[in-house]
């Protein structure tokens, strides 16, 4: 059976380019601005407390587990008052060993392991569909597999790129689905729980060339068209239609930065009659032509 959010994070090719020890002492506060790439930490010991723009905060304690995939503005501190420090998340990537925040010496009131990683989606469409925050509270896996990717990252062994690519994949599948909650945002998580809009989900990442239209859906979702609409509308929070061209434009991107195939073998491949129609397509959607798309990405 067709996994959709197997194949999106597949299509992500998520590489881990960076990861680091972070701890906090005394009274302390830091203010990251927006970052855009993933992002994760796992709370080895202690606690501390997490604020993303435009999320509830957080009490991080030791085993929690958060991904924000799409790394917002957040304000990360202690539990006394105090004005946080400005920190700019491309300077603090170059920062090496651990990261110290407030009282220099003695021991830590929180420590933490974290990092980010990049993923093949310059238009952030795929990434767009995943939760902003997924906190997964005393899931050893998440911290086991988070361990190991900082001590992947840190070897300079054969083979580590692969590695890495394949801990951040199970990372991401893992978080993704254990942090799945009642009356969460729109979005693909939200799609896959509701058994008819994930039925035409799963038709759509099976069938990308078909003729879909909404009628068709509608049947496999075994729904009224108006009624599917609503249904798929509201859970994943793009219409449709909307929802199969953005994951067509997704797979030709892919094919033209990675699958050595031609304009017409990509257009055949995501439902296009012709090249000229699939032309237009991606250039309307993407704002640039698939060969220059193509000779750029190559």
């Amino acid at each position: 059976m067709i996994d959709p959010l197997a194949q999106i994070i597949a299509l992500l090719k998520p590489r881990a380019v960076f990861t680091k020890g972070i701890s906090g002492a005394g009274r302390w506060g830091v203010r990251y601005t927006e970052f855009g790439n993933p992002g994760f930490c796992t709370v080895i010991e202690g606690s501390c407390r997490l604020a993303v723009d435009g999320e509830p905060p957080l009490t991080l304690q030791q085993g929690d587990f958060v991904l924000l995939p799409r790394t917002p503005g957040f304000t990360m501190s202690g539990f006394e008052a105090v004005k946080p420090r400005s920190i700019d998340p491309h300077a603090a990537a170059n920062d090496k060993g651990e990261v110290r925040h407030g009282t220099r010496t003695g021991p830590p009131s929180v420590r933490l392991l974290g990092g980010y990683f990049l993923v093949d989606d310059d238009s952030g469409l795929l990434v767009s569909l995943l939760p902003t925050q997924i906190h997964v509270r005393g899931v050893e896996r998440l911290s086991h597999l988070t361990r190991m990717l900082c001590e992947e990252s840190a070897a300079q062994l054969p083979g580590r790129e692969l590695v890495l690519m394949r801990i951040v994949e199970v990372l991401l599948i893992e978080a993704l689905r254990l942090g799945q909650a009642p009356g969460a945002a729109p979005g693909l998580l939200r799609g896959l729980g509701d058994a008819r809009v994930a039925e035409a989900l799963r038709q759509i990442h099976a069938h990308p060339a078909q003729a879909w239209t909404l009628q068709k859906l509608a049947k496999h979702a075994a729904l009224s068209r108006s009624g599917f609409f609503e249904r798929f509308t509201r859970n994943v929070g793009v219409a449709p239609m909307e929802y199969l061209t953005a994951w067509r434009m997704a797979l030709a991107k892919d094919l033209l930065r990675n699958g050595g195939a031609t304009i017409a073998q990509v257009a055949e491949k995501t439902g296009y009659g012709s090249a000229s129609a699939f032309n237009t397509a991606f250039h309307r959607h993407v704002g640039q032509r698939p060969g220059r798309y193509s000779r750029a990405a190559g």
